[in-house]
């Protein structure tokens, strides 16, 4: 099921339950082989150096990462191990072909895990070279609060409660809108053996080849 929210900026579309009970198990069980090849890590900040609240991992042939020395950027290689980024699951390639239809196909997933107590601060998803393609944006696990707002970061924002297995697609105009997790509502899912919640953003880097 997909709904377009007028009260947000145009482009953004909440899919509520896009993956059913089953389908979100399912995906679990690819992501635990990804993080088995390419564990989560604890990001940092440019020029400070101060750890992201987030830990994170990635799947494609680019990963996003950040760190102190050289800043927010997209490379094949995990940051710690040094061994490429395994494949995205075919899962979610499928999902990208329903929801991001007609579109060069992703480049990374950015995997995000949200502890208790952990938040996503206002931001754009401005490093990928291509920024005409949506961003897919998948949850599992624990009910998380989301602020979507517009291209400016005090402009109002609008929130929602995402739940396990809905997905959200910032295209259009959206695609360049601040947005962040507010909070995270631990005890609200069971998927998760651990808690929390794993947050799967699809990304296109490069144009595609003409």
């Amino acid at each position: 099921m997909s709904s377009q929210l007028g009260h947000a900026i145009e482009g953004f579309r909440y899919c509520p339950a896009e993956l059913d009970g089953r389908d979100q198990f399912e995906l679990l069980g690819a992501l635990r082989v990804v993080l088995a090849q390419a564990p989560l890590y604890t990001p940092a900040m440019p020029r400070t150096g101060k750890p992201l609240s987030a830990r994170m991992s990635n799947c494609g042939s680019l990963g996003w990462v950040t760190d102190k020395a050289g800043g927010y950027r997209y490379q094949p290689t995990h940051p710690e191990t040094g061994r490429r980024w395994p494949p995205i699951p075919s899962m979610l390639l499928d999902l990208w072909s329903r929801l991001a239809a007609g579109t060069p196909p992703p480049e990374a997933c950015l995997i995000n895990y949200y502890a208790g107590g952990t938040r996503m601060g206002s931001h754009v998803d401005a490093d990928e070279q291509d920024r005409s393609v949506p961003v897919v944006s998948v949850s599992l696990g624990d009910d998380a609060v989301f602020h979507i707002g517009g291209l400016k970061r005090g402009d109002p924002k609008f929130r929602l409660v995402l739940h396990s297995g809905d997905v959200a697609v910032l295209g259009g105009t959206s695609r360049m809108a601040y947005h962040g997790i507010d909070r995270i509502l631990p005890g609200t899912c069971d998927l998760l053996a651990e808690g929390g919640r794993f947050n799967l953003t699809l990304r296109r880097v490069m144009p595609a080849a003409i």
